[in-house]
């Protein structure tokens, strides 16, 4: 049994591009989730209001960061053993996104990701 298959280029392009608007789609949703965690150190609110922002610079890559750029986010980012205040955020700590890599909110990217595309499609 044989079959053939014809790939429409356009297609593909379109295919490609709703593929890159859904990963920045995903980004703003890890972002915006791990705000609602209340996780991130909150003292004037800059770390995560102001500061944090979605580079999707090389989206045609297939790669968007969240990033800060504050010359603090770091430091707090990296000691956990830190004394932060949880007035604001009752969560409030160093590694902050480590639930998403390895914690219990690993697979939050696929599925987020998964759920926007299907929307999209």
């Amino acid at each position: 049994m044989k079959v053939k298959a014809k790939v429409n280029p356009n297609h593909l392009k379109y295919m490609k591009s709703i593929c890159t608007e859904a990963l920045v789609e995903t980004a703003d949703a890890l972002k915006s989730n791990l705000q609602q965690s209340q996780t991130i150190p909150f003292d004037t609110g800059n770390l995560q209001n102001r500061s944090v922002f979605i580079d999707s610079s090389k989206k045609s890559k297939g790669i968007v960061s969240i990033c800060y750029d504050t010359p603090y986010a770091r430091r707090l980012y990296y000691h956990p053993e830190y004394n932060f205040q949880k007035v604001h955020n009752r969560n409030a700590g160093g590694m902050w996104f480590q639930p998403y890599v390895d914690g219990k909110k690993k697979d939050f990217a696929s599925k987020a990701f998964t759920r926007i595309l299907r929307g999209k499609l």
